[in-house]
């Protein structure tokens, strides 16, 4: 019987996809991953996805379901890949997303890497997305969820072939209300759970705070400035501000400003009218494509810009090894470097990048 290793947060979903793979046959195995503890992040642990109760919920299903439970430790890891890049991208002036990163680091890399060692020929996740296997294109392909409401196709574009071929996403043809009667009726601990909606590590989503007690330091202040460089006021740190941002700002001015810019070289925040917050065209690196090896032209796709951005119709070149161009037809507002670009063929994933202009 082949072996499946399930990463389980304490969630409903990620305990109703450890039964679902039962169905399926395979012989499973649930982990939950430790990240991280209270002195990395300065933070109580309780009602993040590290908690106690969290863990105590992922064994409980565990015991439930009649299968082994293990806590693999990846603190070191997550902080060097996920948290350290989240605070050094906020520093650069960009918005991360590290939900993202952790897909590629840790679930898709280093705990594959654990599969392997346990003899898990599949990692399960409780993830909304579809994996099947394209026999045209001779590619494994992932698409969006059936249950598009619940769709996180946008935070798994970095996954490549050989991540594709091993991870399952049992979740991907049903809606979340499926999923919580699934787990009622399985007797589940968690049935009823609320779901994760603010970044693990920065639970209670004050961001600037989080960043001075992990560096350890104070950001300093520095000017409002408009487009041509004018001073408009002071701001309190740039890794208070994120493109697009209106509150919080701390200025009364005659129409409403925007942060239209953040320049770390020189510690200023640019600030705008909203129309100034709308291009055409962006830059992306650290690209991964799923349906071909390279784009050859000009390809015709629909991209998204952020989790919960809508598509929009754009022509894509490949402009380097590791970089593309995304023009799009209609100007899209507040394009942020930090976050990623997600193109789409219906409701296949192209690929996508880190966008950084």
């Amino acid at each position: 019987m082949a072996k499946a290793l399930i990463a389980m947060s304490g969630g409903v979903d990620s305990s109703v996809a450890a039964y679902l793979t039962g169905q399926m046959g395979y012989e499973c195995m649930g982990c939950t991953m430790r990240l991280y503890e209270n002195d990395m992040i300065g933070e109580d642990l309780l009602g993040s996805c590290c908690s106690a109760k969290d863990t105590g919920d992922a064994r409980s299903v565990c015991e439930r379901l009649g299968i082994d439970y293990h806590i693999f430790h990846y603190e070191t890891e997550f902080e060097e890949k996920v948290i350290a890049n989240f605070a050094d991208c906020y520093e650069c002036g960009m918005t991360p997303n590290p939900c993202i990163e952790c897909n590629r680091h840790l679930k898709f890399h280093t705990l594959l890497e654990r599969a392997d060692a346990l003899g898990c020929e599949k990692l399960v996740t409780g993830h909304y997305a579809r994996v099947s296997y394209d026999e045209g294109l001779g590619r494994y392909t992932l698409r969006k969820a059936v249950d598009l409401s619940k769709d996180q196709s946008y935070v798994l574009y970095m996954a490549d072939q050989k991540t594709l071929a091993r991870i399952l996403f049992p979740l991907g043809d049903q809606t979340k209300a499926q999923t919580r009667e699934i787990a009622e009726q399985m007797g589940f601990v968690n049935a009823n759970k609320h779901d994760s909606q603010d970044i693990c590590f920065v639970p209670d989503g004050e961001y600037a705070a989080f960043l001075e007690r992990y560096r350890n330091k104070k950001y300093p202040p520095g000017n409002f400035v408009d487009k041509h460089g004018e001073i408009l006021g002071r701001h309190k740190g740039i890794v208070c501000y994120t493109i697009g941002q209106r509150r919080g700002l701390g200025i009364a001015w005659e129409h409403p400003l925007y942060v239209t810019g953040i320049r770390p070289e020189t510690n200023e925040v640019v600030l705008g009218k909203n129309e100034d917050l709308f291009t055409t065209r962006l830059e992306a690196e650290h690209i991964n494509l799923i349906t071909m090896d390279e784009i050859e032209g000009e390809l015709r796709c629909s991209a998204r810009i952020r989790y919960h951005h809508k598509e929009q119709p754009a022509t894509v070149r490949q402009t380097g090894k590791d970089r593309i161009e995304v023009i799009f037809d209609e100007p899209q507002r507040a394009i942020t470097p930090g976050q990623a670009v997600v193109l789409y063929d219906g409701e296949m994933v192209i690929g996508g990048g880190t966008i950084i202009s």
